[in-house]
């Protein structure tokens, strides 16, 4: 059974590598090996690597779509209906964003302040880093071991169906999502303005978001791992993590998840690309309908049912408030 599981560990990993391959390969061809702007004589086939190059050049938004589109919402729906599992969208979350601002910042047509590009794919890569090793942590370091329990339960709820509903759910809109909250990421590397103050701040808001999220993400992983000792021992574990940042907010992963978002979009409207914070609008969107999802799961068990709707009526959902001692002024503030 171990070998087995090894075994299943390292292919998946050499799966995940691989599978970015097509990408890389696209990416490479259109910055090195696209014609000119002359149209080339010669065979159709070169023609129409010729038309996409003029199109990509003029349409970056619109080439990173077909390429999200090929490669992952296509390949990656079909490797998930050979092995059962939408796994691999999962880990790719936390890359995705990195390699689309490479993208923008490496396109024939990119344009932006230097110190601006650079503090971004900057944060870009803390951010990464920070969630990517969250999201191995919590796996215990394996590879497609499980999938999104969100994703498993739709599949139990349609079997029958769920083969092509997953194509949508867990891919197509996986790049509404992707793509939309990347949106400032073509905002900085499409426009010269110099830093100002707007910069400053939105750099502090995604600096906090990921410092807030690196430690709120570590107190549930030591929470966790407690427990699991506890079980282990053939001890009860604790039912509700209600330490640390965690007594004063229920989702402060969501919060930190949000500054870095929300400061990433800042940076689009600091350069008057306003209607680009829908990404972010729309991830934080999600994201409320992800909570009320999350704590419906912590009262499915009758053993953490009752401390979880204690921790409900005294800490805030998201925004951290201060929780006074009980009294005449003991309530939180709301």
């Amino acid at each position: 059974m171990e070998k087995s599981r090894r075994s299943r560990n390292i292919w998946n990993a050499a799966l995940a590598v691989v599978v970015a391959i097509p990408a890389l390969i696209f990416h490479y061809a259109f910055l090195y090996h696209c014609p000119g702007e002359t149209q080339p004589e010669g065979s159709s086939t070169l023609a129409l690597w010729s038309g996409v190059c003029e199109w990509g050049r003029e349409h970056p938004l619109g080439l990173v779509n077909v390429t999200f589109f090929l490669n992952v919402d296509v390949l990656f729906w079909i490797i998930s209906l050979v092995q059962g599992s939408t796994w691999l969208i999962d880990p790719y979350w936390t890359i995705i964003p990195v390699m689309i601002g490479y993208f923008y910042g490496t396109h024939p047509n990119a344009s932006s302040d230097i110190w601006r590009s650079r503090a971004v794919m900057s944060l870009l890569w803390a951010w990464s880093i920070r969630l990517t090793h969250s999201y191995f942590r919590r796996e215990n370091w394996q590879w497609g071991e499980r999938e999104d329990w969100r994703f498993s339960q739709l599949r139990t709820q349609h079997p029958r169906h769920w083969w092509w509903m997953s194509f949508f759910a867990a891919y197509v809109t996986q790049q509404v999502f992707l793509v939309g909250i990347c949106l400032p990421l073509y905002a900085v590397y499409s426009n010269q303005t110099p830093w100002n103050t707007w910069d400053t701040v939105a750099a502090l808001l995604c600096g906090a978001g990921i410092v807030i999220a690196y430690f709120v993400d570590t107190q549930l992983h030591v929470f966790m791992s407690t427990n699991q000792r506890l079980r282990d021992l053939g001890a009860p574990p604790v039912p509700v993590l209600q330490e640390g940042v965690w007594k004063y907010s229920r989702h402060p992963n969501y919060v930190g998840e949000q500054l870095w978002w929300w400061g990433l979009a800042l940076f689009a409207w600091n350069l008057q690309q306003g209607w680009m914070v829908a990404g972010a609008a729309v991830n934080t969107a999600c994201l409320a309908y992800v909570t009320v999802l999350v704590e419906r799961k912590m009262l499915e068990k009758p053993s953490r049912a009752a401390a979880y709707r204690r921790y409900q009526a005294t800490t805030s959902v998201w925004i951290p408030w201060i929780i006074f001692p009980s009294g005449a002024a003991g309530k939180k503030i709301q």
